[in-house]
């Protein structure tokens, strides 16, 4: 099997084994392996880049970073970023972690979805965004050699339709709650799974508005 960079290999600490059971036990193996997989290619990015990182916080920021798609995390007036983010501050405190790196990884999740403006950020927030890049959109697939990607999907698989599935996970955690994709990616899965699905249009709302002018 494939060896991956010891950086980029799943933190053995009690932190990081509490957050690997709550997973676990809270998403899907979809979401479970996508999000260990974000794990490993934002670490192996910040190897790359030359970044210091702490591994237990891009460790829970990877993995929360889909929970507010589960059901069992899922509001109905918060983006699902927004909900995992929650999520994960809230286990983060309960687990000792000072508030100012839980709130380091509420950021990195809150913002995975926003191109442009992670990468600027501290590098657990950056890290998360360019694992999540990689791994649902290809980003930078030429910046990983042959033998990094093989070790990482080894360790973690990807399904055949992953494509399919993933954008299906999107829609399943998001169609209850149109009108928080208003302006972010999600309007897509949206638009893409509801023919009627009638995304916010950012200049209608402009024009809108009560002000005069």
């Amino acid at each position: 099997m494939p060896t991956i960079h010891p950086a980029a290999a799943i933190p053995d600490s009690k932190l990081a084994r509490a957050i690997t059971e709550f997973i676990r036990d809270t998403e899907t193996e979809l979401l479970f392996n996508h999000s260990s997989r974000v794990f490993q290619f934002g670490a192996l990015v910040g190897v790359r880049r030359g970044l210091s990182f702490d591994p237990e916080l891009l460790y829970a920021g990877a993995m929360f970073h889909d929970v507010g798609l589960m059901p069992s995390h899922s509001s109905h007036g918060e983006r699902f970023e927004v909900d995992g983010a929650h999520a994960a501050r809230d286990f983060l405190r309960s687990h000792g972690v000072s508030e100012a790196d839980a709130y380091t990884v509420w950021t990195a999740i809150a913002l995975h979805t926003t191109p442009g403006v992670p990468v600027h950020m501290h590098p657990v927030v950056a890290l998360v965004t360019a694992g999540v890049e990689m791994d649902v959109l290809g980003l930078a697939y030429s910046g990983y050699s042959d033998a990094e990607r093989a070790a990482v999907v080894a360790g973690f698989p990807r399904t055949p339709t992953f494509k399919e599935d993933i954008i299906q996970a999107f829609y399943d955690g998001n169609s209850h709650r149109p009108e928080t994709t208003f302006g972010n990616v999600n309007a897509d899965v949206l638009a893409d799974k509801e023919p009627h699905f009638h995304r916010g249009n950012f200049c209608q709302v402009i024009r809108n508005s009560p002000w005069r002018g």
